[in-house]
């Protein structure tokens, strides 16, 4: 559904009107006059405004692109908004959408990270906590559109003791545990934004997005999503009249472990032409050798039409775990082979003409 129907746009409307009421003194005719019409311009807001406020000029020149804004000597002391386990009950670990607010502060792009820095220090060297990165999974304008909020994707790294036969405490991955514990009101130290590998080519709005990802590898796709087909954005009008495809791989251990499942298929229902989804579901289906269906597995039954794509001129991202590259070049070796090409120079070829976008841990 639009963002106009959801219940969170409904609550800030009555939540609106609610705390402008209680602002108004009943003598001050002017002042409620106002605050009256502010809340109708926050209601027309919400309800259908278009998205552009954060643009750049034109708004597909990246020369503007905010980078470092914060650094770890001095980060910025944000807000968390909201925790939520977004996986079903069989899902392998768990994984949370966690919102924070910059207040409008900490601006970004579509495919850039966030530095953490979690509270506390490294015993193994008892100095303070040291950054890490994650993936941004709300577009420039946050999932409020309100441009003050950034959402990130993550999973709770553990570490399974085979002596123990538990989940060992003293292992478990210090930001991850943070992020996922922490509830609304606390501080988060935030660095960046930073990264300018997965940004979106907006010059051509017919370009075709191929997009890859493992697990909270998703984090990207989700703000390019969002700004192609949820907001209504410059780029999102441009690219919906446009013949481009952005065709979305995701892979996860089963249907319990999806990420963002909803959104993706309202996308599907509302943009056909333009968005495509597989999944590959490691322990629910099999590769065409009866094996388990890895990401890697799912990419390759598509082999000829993305190469094919891909000397078009498509974009092909990669975010998540590293594991899956090497099996997705040697498929595409594999094409480059059949077609008598060499499979170093294509890849070549690709990455000068920036196509080729990796970001895996």
């Amino acid at each position: 559904g639009s963002f106009g129907d959801s219940p969170t746009a409904m609550l800030a409307v009555t939540s609106a009107f609610t705390s402008g009421a209680a602002l108004v003194a009943p003598t001050a005719h002017a002042s409620r006059a106002s605050v009256q019409m502010g809340i109708i311009d926050g209601v027309k807001n919400l309800l259908g405004k278009k998205q552009d406020f954060l643009e750049a000029e034109p708004y597909w020149d990246q020369s503007t692109i905010p980078v470092n804004t914060y650094k770890n000597k001095a980060p910025f002391v944000g807000k968390i908004v909201s925790t939520k386990r977004i996986v079903g009950p069989e899902a392998t670990g768990e994984t949370c959408d966690v919102v924070m607010s910059h207040g409008g502060k900490m601006p970004y792009w579509e495919g850039q990270s966030y530095g953490v820095i979690p509270p506390g220090t490294n015993p193994k060297n008892g100095k303070p906590n040291s950054v890490r990165l994650y993936s941004i999974a709300s577009s420039r304008y946050g999932d409020d559109m309100t441009g003050t909020t950034t959402t990130l994707c993550v999973r709770r790294a553990t570490y399974w003791c085979p002596e123990l036969k538990a989940d060992d405490p003293a292992k478990k991955g210090v930001c991850s545990n943070y992020l996922c514990d922490s509830k609304p009101g606390d501080d988060v130290k935030l660095t960046g934004p930073s990264g300018k590998v997965m940004l979106i080519p907006e010059k051509d709005p017919n370009v075709d997005l191929i997009m890859v990802a493992t697990g909270t590898g998703i984090a990207p796709y989700r703000s390019f999503i969002r700004r192609l087909f949820v907001e209504k954005t410059p780029f999102g009008e441009a690219y919906t009249k446009g013949s481009g495809l952005a065709w979305l791989f995701l892979g996860v251990a089963n249907s319990d472990a999806l990420l963002y499942d909803d959104e993706w298929q309202s996308v599907l229902k509302a943009h056909p032409k333009n968005f495509k989804l597989d999944y590959a579901l490691s322990r629910e289906q099999k590769n065409k050798d009866g094996g388990k269906m890895y990401i890697q597995d799912k990419v390759a039954e598509y082999s000829d039409e993305i190469f094919t794509r891909m000397d078009n001129g498509a974009h092909m991202y990669f975010c998540g775990l590293k594991g899956m590259m090497p099996g997705i070049t040697e498929m595409l070796e594999g094409v480059c082979k059949d077609k008598g090409l060499v499979w170093e120079d294509k890849l070549t070829q690709w990455k000068k003409a920036g196509q080729w976008h990796v970001e895996v841990y």
